[in-house]
């Protein structure tokens, strides 16, 4: 019982970058909580100015109520300049901008940014990951660094 709470524990922790926009019920449930999709906002830790929404499906029924259901793979990713771009440090050509876990299973929903330095653009590339096998469910946003308003 133990082990369990500290999981349930790790992934409300692992979520506390992440702001909650709003939910949209796709499906009534009549014991426990219904099926949604959510969305959230991230903000890039290394590039001011650049905010990314992410909408995942989440499982209700009794298992969902508890957080023991695993969620499905099924997103979609929007990032946006939202204001004037800085880098605040050398960018590597890959790297994970953030990432979410979405099951107690080892599931995880992770944003990796790239940067395309002939284009001058961020792409952000969302994929769902489970520790034994791979899941090709994929999204994909890009933006390009352009001056804000003048800036």
């Amino acid at each position: 019982m133990r082990k369990i709470l500290l999981t349930l524990l790790a992934l409300v922790a692992s979520n506390t970058h992440a702001e909650e926009i709003g939910c949209v019920t796709t499906a009534w449930k009549l014991v426990g909580a219904n099926h949604k999709v959510c969305v959230q906002a991230y903000d890039d830790p290394k590039v001011d100015g650049v905010a990314c929404h992410i909408s995942q499906a989440r499982t209700g029924g009794l298992a969902g109520t508890f957080g023991l259901a695993e969620d499905p793979s099924n997103f979609s990713l929007a990032c946006r300049q939202v204001g004037p771009i800085k880098i605040k440090e050398k960018l590597p050509d890959e790297e994970t901008a953030f990432s979410e876990d979405t099951s107690i299973f080892f599931k995880e929903t992770r944003v990796s940014r790239l940067y395309d330095k002939k284009r001058n653009t961020l792409v952000y590339v969302a994929i769902s990951r489970k520790l034994i096998e791979g899941s090709p469910m994929n999204s994909i946003s890009t933006v390009p660094i352009m001056p804000w308003n003048g800036q």
